[in-house]
């Protein structure tokens, strides 16, 4: 056992962790990175945003295939070969996990292959991957240790087996029927894929609707498109148990007073996920948690003022881009305490652009406040939408589902959120993050020239319903 002192420790070596450690070795500041996961790269690269999205890519050309009818394209039988797919996957993930781990390894930061614990707030233990045990201290930590896959205590499910995101992920086999447990962005995303790919799906969700965090407008139009692609949705749900019968694993559950049933091949457990800090040592360090998750300001410093956090460690929303910041603004403020410079003025996150993209089919984005959000801030605000059915590039797309929203704080006019469901949904809500970016009230949006025929000029038919507020 030894012990080493240290700047900056950061604990956790993905997409957070290396952007914090980035930042501060550029300054010049000694960094030790401390990550003990099986591979290195961090969850995105590895079993996340990248991977999922290289299979639901795969589908959707499958699923275009088969409506190219509908276009005048006559197709022989087509079909979908799962171990391709799965190893068009592997190439691209392992490119951009190489390029990942050569940044961690090539020597700008000590890299520590272990897993962290605070023995104190200026200290941690390191249970090495190779057995043994390190002690490293330092004057500022910033914890960007990630989350896990959760799973519940359901009788049963654990002797009849079930899958994680990380099983479908690596996977080489198809089931003919799947039950999916949750109806967040993961169940979705992962649900559509194997219907798209001819599994049978039902979708079994505790929330009274799908996308429980979004408008309810949002989740019923999602919700009939998926429909429409052959998935059967029970919202409102409480599962009992799990069991097999026949070769089938059978969940039972209540829906609208009635004990249900539903018989599948396989069960997915798509019911969100953990923080990781039951092994942080927290208490040791005197840092506060809520609901599992790190307690931290809008400057990312935790109950420890030399103790900062990024990432789904602590994030009110967990997706990679949001992390990046916030581990850069922790970097940044934590390099401001040791120069001992003023820090009564820290770098904070803004959270109004909170940005949040779905890849089902159609796809799913939205970008500040819902609806839900503003009236429970009490602002006083006005929301128009429209149509993608009746919108003419979209009607040459062949759409047949979605819409997009827009909301504005009637007071100024300005841009306070907007949403969409439809074609290309996740690159079009970059156009209303521009936007909002800029305080674009709903005329100046209007204003703003737009080719026709695109998807994009959609936005503009909310946006001339809300300017006449403003005449």
């Amino acid at each position: 056992m030894s012990k080493e002192d240290y700047e900056v420790i950061v604990i956790g070596g993905g997409s957070g962790g290396y952007a914090a450690g980035n930042f501060l070795q550029d300054a010049g500041i000694k960094v030790a990175l401390i990550d003990g996961a099986e591979e290195l790269g961090g969850l995105c690269i590895l079993r996340g945003c990248m991977p999922s999205k290289s299979i639901i890519e795969s589908a959707k050309r499958y699923a275009a295939i088969k409506e190219a009818a509908e276009f005048g394209i006559t197709v022989g039988d087509a079909s979908i070969d799962i171990k391709k797919v799965m190893d068009r996957k592997k190439v691209l993930i392992d490119d951009f996990k190489g390029y990942r781990q050569q940044q961690l390894t090539d020597g700008r930061f000590d890299l520590y292959r272990g897993t962290a614990s605070f023995t104190d707030s200026h200290t941690v233990a390191i249970q090495m991957n190779d057995g043994s045990e390190r002690i490293l201290t330092a004057k500022a930590f910033v914890v960007a240790s990630g989350s896990s896959v959760f799973i519940p205590e359901i009788d049963g499910m654990k002797e009849a087996g079930y899958l994680t995101s990380r099983d479908v992920l690596e996977s080489n086999s198809l089931p003919k029927s799947i039950s999916v447990l949750g109806g967040g962005a993961i169940a979705l995303e992962l649900a559509y894929f194997y219907a798209a790919c001819d599994t049978e799906v039902t979708v079994i969700q505790r929330s009274e609707q799908i996308l429980s965090t979004m408008d309810k407008d949002i989740a019923d139009e999602a919700q009939a498109a998926l429909e429409a692609a052959g998935i059967k949705f029970y919202c409102g749900t409480d599962i009992k148990k799990v069991s097999t019968k026949d070769g089938q694993k059978v969940v039972e559950f209540t829906h609208q007073g009635n004990t249900l049933t539903v018989s599948s091949d396989e069960i997915l457990c798509a019911l969100g996920r953990s923080p990781n800090t039951s092994k942080l040592g927290c208490d040791n360090a005197g840092l506060e948690l809520k609901k599992g998750k790190l307690v931290v300001n809008l400057s990312m410093q935790t109950s420890q003022h030399h103790i900062y956090a990024a990432g789904d460690v602590c994030s009110p929303l967990d997706v990679v881009h949001l992390a990046i910041a916030q581990a850069e603004a922790a970097a940044q403020n934590i390099l401001t305490q040791l120069k001992g410079e003023d820090i009564s003025k820290p770098v904070t996150v803004d959270y109004s652009l909170s940005l949040y993209g779905i890849f089902t089919e159609p796809q799913i984005a939205a970008v500040g406040l819902s609806e839900g959000e503003a009236k429970n801030k009490g602002i006083d605000y006005a929301t128009a939408s429209y149509p993608f059915d009746d919108h003419g590039k979209s009607m040459v797309h062949g759409t047949k589902h979605g819409f997009v929203k827009l909301i504005i704080d009637k007071k100024s006019n300005k841009l306070i959120g907007g949403s969409v469901i439809g074609p290309e949904a996740v690159e079009l809500i970059h156009e209303i993050v521009v936007a909002m970016s800029f305080g674009s009230t709903a005329e100046q949006l209007l204003n703003i020239p737009h080719y026709h025929p695109t998807l994009s000029e959609i936005w503009t038919y909310p946006a001339e319903d809300l300017a006449e507020l403003s005449t």
